[in-house]
């Protein structure tokens, strides 16, 4: 399974990048927002900041939501970098865009996924990747990983070869989680992927192995 980060931090993207085990980045107007990147020229630039630190695919989205803007939007973004990635709404118009997109050979993420049914739309016009919210679905009390299952069987059924993205992932157990269901690729934040460290057990193991070998030095 692919690890992304989800974050427009360039330290976490970088932290992250550190362990090795870092595939990818995804980011929207949000969480740029939330580090205080605004107005297009500052945006577009960190876009390119966030492919310089890291090796993988970087989704940027795009604002619009008429055919003809995401296309505008989506050539400009992909023009950027090689490693970004369109990311687009699952809306009808959006549909259409990932079909365009998959015939100019661009990659795309498709955003926003909330049923199979959306998904498979998606995989059908040809998006690279389909990212399900797994966290905002357990937030009105559904089974996001139920989708995720869902999704993967229906992609397994036909050998579609979009990727399934599991997004909006909030801790370490959605991360294992997805990885037995069989999705391609988790997004999260940095917590998530670190957690993944931690074991008491392993706290106390080295403990003692260090304090063994100190007894006998």
């Amino acid at each position: 399974m692919k690890f992304f980060i989800d974050t427009a931090n360039l330290d976490q993207i970088k932290e992250a990048e550190a362990l090795g085990v870092l595939d990818g980045v995804t980011t929207n107007p949000s969480l740029m927002a939330k580090e205080g990147i605004t107005g297009q020229e500052n945006i577009i630039n960190h876009y390119v900041a966030i492919c310089e630190a890291v090796e993988g695919d970087v989704s940027a989205e795009v604002i619009a939501t008429d055919f003809e803007g995401m296309v505008k939007e989506g050539e400009a973004l992909a023009a950027l970098h090689p490693q970004i990635v369109v990311k687009i709404p699952m809306i009808e118009d959006g549909v259409k865009a990932l079909k365009y997109f998959a015939n100019q050979g661009i990659k795309t993420n498709c955003t926003l996924v909330f049923s199979a049914g959306q998904a498979l739309l998606a995989a059908k016009a040809g998006a690279t990747y389909v990212s399900p919210f797994i966290g905002r679905l357990d937030d009105i009390s559904t089974d996001g990983l139920n989708l995720i299952e869902e999704i993967r069987e229906i992609y397994d059924n036909y050998d579609f070869n979009t990727q399934i993205l599991a997004a909006s992932v909030r801790h370490t157990m959605h991360v294992i989680d997805c990885a037995k269901i069989g999705a391609d690729v988790m997004t999260g934040p940095l917590s998530s992927i670190k957690g993944l460290l931690k074991h008491p057990l392993t706290d106390i193991g080295l403990a003692k192995f260090l304090e063994d070998y100190k007894k006998g030095n």
